[in-house]
């Protein structure tokens, strides 16, 4: 896929490229006072939300169209760049005509191929920098698949943003960053810039300075954080929200760390990491040849192939000695799960050849 810079004019590529402004766009105060605010920290890029889709009805959906007039005075009085979320052609038609920089498609949205495919054909033969984020479940083949769409609708200039994904499990964070996803997204399309929106990862204030490390320890290209002059007024997801002093400081404690130097210790610990990997390969084949076993024997003696009382002990004592090496519980009861799934498959397989002559 061949991206072309997301980077404006005045905009250094280095990282982290910030955008920062509040969830929503609620008065003309508030939209102006927190852009002079983030603007006086050299931030070249203003967010803010328009439209917002809400889970349930009833809630604070935006301020609607009228907010698009106080993010042009932004531009006016700031010089900074402004960015707001679309969710159909609509917004798209009304976000180009009031001069809007650069667009992004939220969680939302890019879950849904006819909303993305609409937006894609709202912007067929326009010039402007989209972000995608990414579905709220955890669907790569989903966020690479709303990039397609407006990637074939001729958008060049385009970026993702990783907002972490819906969970039942909220206790650490709001939206589980889950952070395999976008480092195969990385894998798969190298040259696609990656922001990461530590807001949406956190839910709460003290947890996006860590993400925000995180994100840049894994080289992404910027952060996306909500900013709010009062944030504890805020009209939507208020928890999340910093005010621009925190963001300052934020941004200060950073540490930027550089992919290009390739010391002979890391290439060192990469050949030993690599040849563990081979290792556990070999060890996870040879095991597979003794599930074959396992299902010749069963066959052979007309045994289920599941049998869970000896399932729920390997994860017992396998979690257990998990435990005594320093491992995570969670880690090593995932790892089982997909071996003995795997396993059972093979066994399964035995057992099915016998039943080759009834077809």
């Amino acid at each position: 896929m061949d991206i072309e810079s997301i980077f404006l004019p005045g905009i250094a590529p280095a990282r982290p490229v910030i955008i920062a402004g509040p969830c929503s766009a609620e008065t003309e105060k508030q939209v102006l006072t927190t852009a002079r605010e983030v603007a006086a920290q050299g931030i070249k890029i203003f967010r803010s939300g328009i439209w917002k889709p809400r889970t349930k009805p009833g809630g604070f959906e935006g301020i609607g169209t009228i907010g698009l007039n106080w993010l042009k005075r932004v531009k006016q009085e700031t010089g900074m760049y402004v960015t707001t979320e679309v969710a159909n052609k609509e917004h798209v038609s009304e976000a180009l005509e009031a001069g809007i920089d650069i667009l992004w498609l939220g969680a939302r949205t890019s879950v849904n191929p006819f909303a993305v495919q609409d937006i894609a054909d709202a912007l067929r033969g326009v010039d402007v920098p989209v972000l995608v984020k990414n579905p709220i479940n955890p669907d790569l083949e989903l966020w690479i698949g709303a990039i397609e769409r407006l990637y074939a609708a001729g958008i060049r200039r385009l970026g993702a943003i990783h907002r972490g994904f819906s969970s039942y499990d909220r206790k650490t964070f709001r939206n589980p960053p889950m952070w395999y996803i976008p480092i195969e997204l990385r894998r798969r399309i190298p040259n696609l810039p990656m922001f990461c929106d530590p807001s949406h990862i956190a839910g709460k204030q003290d947890r996006i300075a860590l993400l925000s490390q995180q994100a840049m320890d894994l080289q992404f290209d910027g952060l996306v954080i909500e900013t709010h002059s009062h944030p504890e007024e805020a009209w939507s997801d208020s928890a999340q929200q910093i005010t621009p002093e925190m963001l300052e400081h934020m941004l200060n404690r950073l540490v930027i760390r550089s992919a290009d130097h390739l010391s002979q210790r890391l290439l060192e610990l990469r050949y030993r990491m690599d040849q563990i990997d081979e290792g556990l390969l070999d060890l996870l084949a040879r095991r597979m040849q003794i599930s074959d076993e396992l299902g010749e024997y069963k066959k052979t003696h007309d045994m289920p192939v599941l049998q869970t009382s000896r399932y729920s002990e390997v994860i017992e004592r396998r979690t257990e000695l998990g435990e005594t090496l320093d491992l995570d519980p969670e880690f090593v009861r995932k790892i089982m799960k997909s071996i003995h799934e795997e396993s059972i498959r093979r066994q399964m397989t035995v057992m099915d050849q016998e039943l080759q002559g009834w077809r």
